[in-house]
């Protein structure tokens, strides 16, 4: 009797937390040039060994050098899409390695997102394994190196091969508690305001002065009034400084700023905002600096499309109730989106904690995330 498709990924397991260990044990922190790259060729050997695919290794001077993983040569591309760099510094896998205890497997970048990485390239070779990677497709794994400082780097890159792709799918870890496929995220922004006012003696002539720390504490007020949570905008001030003493009117304040939006349109109307902002006080001056970092992820009728296959496959082969949702976290699969390309976030790992020394895998459901990747791949 022929194995089934959750079968055979179980009899890859031993392989895959074989490397998924070997991984996790590597430390990859996002601004490491010199340690990313050496993950770099660990990644790249590792698809060639899985797939037999190709690998096109794209260096650059200053971030790790990302990974362009092909498989098959047919004219429809599907994009797989993750990244190597975790938010760990150099010495944290020494200090805290891979372990498994209790069906979790544990260690840093465990869950975001080095077991999804993995996930993917078993689900190429699973269905090369049974004879079904479609002939109609050709697949792209792209594997960024500065996802979690944003993709400075690499956003020309992705954007790029999204906009060659008929479907992107990206490999974060799904919405917990329930594994819920991610099928919008808010766009982000940052900003710096500076304030620069008048310095004078606060004991000797402090109405010759002219407060930036008073004026700043005026326009955090305004900023922190845009936020609209009907329309899922979030705007906040999480950092201010300002000022040399307490006896001196401060001359200089600043502060920084995150911004949330659920739309481009939202976007468009925060940017033209920031730019207009006025000084309160006549002899204060004003500068912005800063813009959007991801665009939103919007729910598109053809991002719905991906999710109801995604429903459909899980349901009907595998009996699980997939769910999905929206989250306020951003990921590369807000340039894909924005690109224009169909794209479905969160078929990564199940698990939890990311970014946090607690962060696990569940190995249990490891085989139905491979498997329904792989199923995606084969049916969209």
């Amino acid at each position: 009797m022929s194995l089934s498709i959750t079968e055979r990924i179980h009899s890859y397991l031993p392989e895959l937390l074989k490397l998924l260990q070997e991984s996790v044990d590597m430390d990859s922190p996002s601004r490491s040039k010199a340690q990313n790259d050496l993950m770099a060729d660990w990644y790249a050997k590792q698809f060639m060994h899985i797939t037999g695919g190709i690998v096109e290794r794209i260096s650059h001077p200053t971030a790790g050098d990302r990974l362009l993983c092909h498989v098959g040569s047919g004219p429809k591309q599907i994009l797989l899409l993750g990244h190597y760099d975790t938010v760990w510094p150099l010495g944290e896998a020494k200090r805290r390695p891979f372990r498994i205890e209790n069906g979790k497997a544990y260690g840093p970048g465990v869950y975001d997102m080095k077991a999804g990485l993995l996930q993917a390239m078993f689900a190429i070779k699973v269905l090369q394994d049974m004879g079904r990677l479609p002939e109609d497709k050709r697949v792209v794994m792209l594997i960024n190196s500065d996802e979690e400082i944003g993709s400075p780097t690499s956003r020309e890159l992705i954007e790029d091969v999204a906009r060659q792709s008929a479907a992107a799918f990206v490999l974060e870890p799904p919405m917990e508690p329930n594994g819920a496929l991610k099928t919008s995220r808010k766009g982000s922004g940052r900003y710096k305001l500076t304030v620069k006012g008048i310095s004078a003696h606060a004991g000797v002539n402090p109405q010759m002065g002219v407060s930036a720390i008073e004026e700043l504490a005026f326009q955090i007020q305004r900023l922190h009034e845009w936020t609209d949570y009907s329309l899922g905008t979030t705007v906040n001030v999480g950092l201010v400084q300002g000022g040399i003493g307490s006896n001196v009117v401060a001359e200089h304040a600043e502060a920084e700023i995150d911004v949330r939006v659920a739309t481009i349109e939202e976007a468009r109307r925060l940017e033209a905002q920031f730019a207009a902002l006025k000084a309160n006080h006549p002899d204060a001056e004003l500068m912005a600096i800063g813009g959007m970092t991801r665009p939103p992820m919007e729910r598109t009728a053809s991002i719905a499309s991906l999710y109801e296959l995604a429903r459909e496959l899980a349901y009907t082969e595998f009996a699980i109730a997939l769910e999905e949702t929206a989250t306020g976290g951003v990921s590369d699969g807000n340039f894909t989106a924005a690109a224009g390309t169909p794209t479905l976030d969160g078929l990564g790992a199940r698990g939890d904690h990311a970014h946090s020394p607690l962060e696990y895998v569940q190995i249990d459901e490891i085989p139905f995330r491979t498997a329904l990747l792989a199923r995606l791949i084969e049916n969209c």
